[in-house]
């Protein structure tokens, strides 16, 4: 967690904090100071360079000092087999809202903090014009 903000979509913001809402489990501590203190734009002003949800998206760890590819997606359509990883997990919220080239330092559930860049946006609806994911 950083102190520069992080942008999201309308229309993420709403959904994500519908389901925060929704939720007996309340451990989206982390993700929920994110979304407080993110900038929320238009959908339709969305920069091709930001990772929304079903964005899919290469990044790097510093600490293992690797490269992955993971789509962010809602709870529902997590599938750790096809790197969908749901945004309430710790590396979905890690990475929501953070542009190309931006790099997060992110504290895990198991105490370790890692810090993860974005390196690129491979797939983003916004920009693909896929407005019903």
């Amino acid at each position: 967690m950083d102190n520069y903000k992080i942008h999201i979509t309308e229309k993420d913001y709403a959904r994500i904090k519908s389901y925060i809402g929704s939720t007996i489990n309340h451990d989206f501590e982390d993700l929920e100071l994110e979304l407080d203190r993110a900038s929320i734009i238009s959908d339709n002003e969305v920069p091709n360079n930001l990772a929304t949800m079903n964005s899919k998206i290469r990044y790097f760890d510093s600490k293992s000092n690797e490269e992955s590819i993971v789509t962010i997606v809602y709870p529902k359509d997590s599938n750790p087999r096809e790197n969908k990883i749901s945004v309430f997990a710790p590396l979905g919220s890690a990475l929501i809202g953070l542009k190309q080239n931006e790099e997060i330092n992110w504290k895990f559930p198991n105490g370790e903090t890692k810090n993860l860049k974005i390196l690129e946006i491979i797939y983003q609806p916004e920009s693909a014009g896929d407005w019903h994911l």
